[in-house]
């Protein structure tokens, strides 16, 4: 059983699941009781460094929850080791409300996909934010690659458990640079048939 299911499988998902007739299946899951953090194993770590972008569910002191997104070049999520990642936060629209929400309840889970690959992870962790000075080697380390903008503090996140989600209804999608990445050899192909076009044409000129 993974760490995963133990935390997402409460008696009421159990009776849920037991009225719709999935109980028996997600029942094997749960054969074993796993205290202890699953740290991640080289797929997961892999697939995280690989993405420009992830959604950052945390809950607010009113019982609400709030997801964010946040993006960057691929890698600006570091996996420090294989139970803790972070990332330099940058100044956004000013609202603070996952800084907020994480210092009153760190729990946070956080969803990683890959549209053009059709893969995604979720992931549920413990979230803290550090003011940079606090940390300045660590921020040193997160450096690069990062998300563009002015640094306003580390975020950090201790991985408390996760798995990999159906990918079942994922719609392929690409990103500008992965289209420019897989038309690049058809782009340098175009040029030298332009190319030997253009000598011909010249030498067709040249004729008498």
């Amino acid at each position: 059983m993974s760490r995963f299911n133990q935390l997402a499988q409460t008696t009421a998902v159990r009776q849920v699941q037991e009225e719709m007739g999935s109980a028996k299946a997600a029942g094997r899951r749960l054969r074993e009781q796993v205290e202890e953090p699953q740290p991640l194993d080289a797929r997961s770590a892999d697939f995280i460094r690989g993405l420009d972008g992830f959604l950052f569910a945390s809950v607010g002191e009113t019982g609400w929850p709030y997801i964010q997104f946040k993006g960057g070049p691929p890698g600006f999520v570091h996996v420090l080791d294989e139970s803790t990642l972070g990332l330099l936060d940058v100044r956004g629209n000013r609202q603070y409300v996952t800084t907020g929400n994480v210092r009153g309840d760190d729990r946070v889970a956080l969803f990683f996909i890959d549209h053009a690959r059709q893969a995604r992870l979720k992931l549920y962790g413990h979230a803290t934010a550090v003011p940079v000075d606090d940390d300045l080697q660590l921020a040193e380390r997160l450096e690069s690659p990062r998300t563009e903008g002015r640094v306003e503090q580390i975020m950090i996140i201790r991985v408390e458990a996760y798995a990999w989600n159906c990918p079942n209804h994922i719609t392929p999608r690409f990103s500008q640079r992965e289209v420019s990445e897989a038309l690049a050899p058809l782009h340098e192909r175009l040029a030298r048939l332009e190319e030997e076009n253009a000598a011909l044409r010249a030498q067709l000129a040249a004729r008498p």
